[in-house]
């Protein structure tokens, strides 16, 4: 393959350009739909949703308005009648507001508003935007279609100019520095496009397509940089076609294994089952594979048209003196316990607040304050209780006996500590508003108590208690995940080390990394250490999906620096010199593809999705963890306590031995 990408080097460019160009008109051509709703057919949720079926369906949405002088005085009517009149005449839209709710004192009404679709939901914003209100008077909008939405393109954006900016600095050249932005691009494009088009056959979320392009984008580039710098380094010493095999059969070699290994680690989120799980792997793995692809056919083909022309408008590069990052290994390596212990120690401290983790599902209340849902969120609690925000639903089968059970359950329920009141919702459904907010563990606890005492027929479901649901499914699948995506891990790692302990050790210190992680995700966003007022338990598909990919990007830095420490190792069998030369050789990459993908992933901080800015940041501080304390401090440190015994493979070591030496 690589032959021919070298020999066939024009015409792999085109088919590539001819690929890209097909994938990307087919998926404009026949965009898939997004499935952001989903259930768990087995759960008492998923079964309340099938009984009650077109029933179930609710209005998306919300006109909340406020009113000091009060909703129903004539000023405020008047206005909001006026409203109403502009949203109903948008098209598909209706503002019911002879349904309107309001508060006990007055000052707060909920407006029932159905629309059909998300442009629907854009003119009633842009509606609502443009109404001027009494004075005291505030107009709110509830649901997520009219949440605040982070421009299409800002944070790739953000994110490409930042790994450009790096690369020019890593390379000092504009067409070595373009080369991996090439990779990136195209890699995330195709996959963008495998993604859309095969949504038609999967349930996917709508976030699906950001997380190809962050994965995409973060690993794609950092491939094709690990490549590019070994073929300039092999071009110093031969030809070019050499010098793209050589880089090929090394580099590339890595960067397959590394991104197998992302790929089947992050499938772990299969066992999670169709949906989310499934939607969420073919997003990571679509862009994953295809970046990979481009990196190892499209790449070599570009490295062999260009040439040594990749250093045409290089700038000076840096006097040869002896690397820091060498220096900085026999440090470590001279006091291989102390800095070890700091590096735990350090890890420790950041992974202490994971002890606290608690997950469920975000709402409105976790957006800024800025956001007009989270605003009517706010009011809704403040006018009819922090349980208005998340309903639960008593669902009872259409028949005689099955209404009889309802009606006996909504007494029930109206005497359970806990609820605020019940509320008629048709013939075989009624509502139970709880005391606390629907993230209050009080509440998952209302929603065990009705759950065990309501009578046999009637079934608790909502929203609340739907996420309570997949939570709990979530924590059930959580030791299977771990489970497989370690023996997976360490499944692909002996044949790549030749070693049973290094794949060990690695995956003892990945762990580590993401506990880390998982400490400031939960400092930030559960406990709110910032101050932001968005605090909330990780919505729970997250920690499941932050560890497969943490765990498949942190074994990519591990690949490529143990690979060319084993490179250097069989030289002479010296492991104090192989630790200490191969983390001075990989030091400058590893440090400048950790920094684009830190890059990458913080733009997605950004995101107005808090499930992903969750990922973003958690990948974020994974990566720039595991580039500096574990990567600089930990594994030289381990490697130099355990020396020879880290190249141990049972059947080899053996055959290494001398004819006069004795085994132990």
């Amino acid at each position: 393959m690589i032959r021919f990408c070298i020999r066939r080097r024009r015409l792999v460019v085109a088919l590539w350009a001819a690929l890209t160009a097909a994938l990307v008109a087919a998926a404009a051509t026949w965009p898939g739909p997004s499935q952001d709703e989903f259930t768990l057919p087995g759960s008492e949720s998923g079964r309340a949703a099938a009984l009650l079926g077109a029933a179930a369906e609710q209005a998306p949405g919300a006109l909340v308005v406020s009113a000091p002088s009060g909703v129903e005085s004539a000023p405020v009517r008047a206005a909001l009648d006026d409203l109403v009149a502009r949203v109903n005449a948008v098209p598909g839209a209706r503002a019911a507001i002879e349904e309107r709710r309001v508060s006990t004192g007055g000052t707060i009404a909920s407006i029932p508003l159905g629309y059909p679709d998300t442009a629907a939901a854009r003119e009633i914003k842009r509606v609502r935007d443009a109404f001027r209100p009494p004075a005291g008077v505030a107009v709110e909008l509830a649901g997520d279609d009219f949440a605040d939405v982070t421009p299409p393109g800002l944070t790739e954006g953000a994110g490409l100019l930042a790994a450009a900016v790096v690369l020019l600095a890593a390379f000092r050249s504009l067409i070595a520095a373009a080369i991996p932005l090439v990779i990136g691009v195209v890699g995330v494009a195709c996959g963008v496009a495998a993604f859309t088009l095969l949504s038609h056959v999967v349930d996917t979320p709508g976030f699906g397509v950001y997380l190809t392009i962050m994965l995409g984008l973060g690993v794609g580039i950092d491939y094709a940089l690990l490549i590019v710098t070994r073929f300039r380094a092999e071009l110093e010493s031969g030809p070019v076609a050499q010098a793209v095999a050589r880089a090929m059969r090394t580099a590339g070699r890595s960067v397959l294994f590394a991104g197998l290994i992302v790929i089947v680690t992050g499938s772990g989120i299969l066992l999670l089952g169709p949906s989310p799980g499934g939607g969420v792997a073919l997003a990571a793995g679509c862009g994953v594979l295809m970046v990979l692809l481009a990196a190892l056919t499209l790449l070599p083909a570009l490295l062999a048209l260009i040439g040594a022309r990749i250093d045409r408008f290089a700038l000076p590069r840096g006097s040869g003196r002896v690397p820091l990052s060498y220096r900085w290994s026999r440090v470590v390596q001279r006091r291989p316990w102390t800095a070890g212990a700091l590096a735990l120690v350090a890890l420790a401290a950041l992974a202490l607040p994971a002890t606290q983790l608690r997950v469920g599902s975000s709402d409105a209340g976790n957006r800024p304050v800025t956001d007009t849902t989270r605003r009517a969120h706010d009011l809704l609690a403040e006018g009819f209780g922090p349980g208005m925000a998340g309903p639960l639903v008593l669902a009872g089968p259409a028949t005689p006996e099955g209404g009889a059970a309802l009606r006996t359950a909504v007494r029930q329920a109206a005497g359970t500590p806990g609820v605020a009141r019940t509320l008629p919702a048709g013939e075989s459904a009624a509502l139970v508003i709880p005391e606390t907010g629907p993230q209050d563990e009080r509440t998952g606890d209302l929603i065990h108590r009705l759950r065990a005492e309501l009578p046999e027929q009637v079934l608790v479901t909502g929203s609340t208690a739907a996420a309570a649901d997949y939570a709990r499914h979530t924590a059930q699948r959580l030791p299977w995940v771990v489970c497989a995506v370690l023996l997976a891990a360490f499944a692909l790692l002996v044949p790549v080390f030749t070693s049973v302990v290094l794949p060990l050790k690695a995956i003892v210190v990945n762990l580590l990394s993401i506990g880390a992680a998982y400490g400031v995700v939960v400092a930030v966003f559960q406990l709110d250490v910032l101050g932001q007022g968005t605090a909330g338990p990780i919505d729970a598909w997250v920690p499941l999906m932050l560890f497969t990919i943490m765990f498949g990007l942190s074994m990519d830095y591990e690949v490529f620096l143990l690979s060319r420490i084993r490179e250097e190792y069989l030289r002479d069998r010296d492991n104090t010199r192989a630790v200490a030369d191969g983390l001075a050789r990989t030091a400058g990459v590893i440090t400048s593809v950790a920094t684009i993908m830190f890059c990458v992933f913080a733009a997605f901080g950004a995101f107005d999705d808090r499930a992903l800015r969750t990922m973003g940041v958690g990948l974020a501080v994974a990566v720039l963890v595991d580039a500096t304390v574990v990567r600089l401090v930990l594994v030289p440190a381990a490697m130099e306590v355990l020396g020879d015994r880290n190249w141990w493979l049972p059947g080899l070591t053996f055959r290494r031995l001398t004819p006069g030496e004795k085994t132990t």
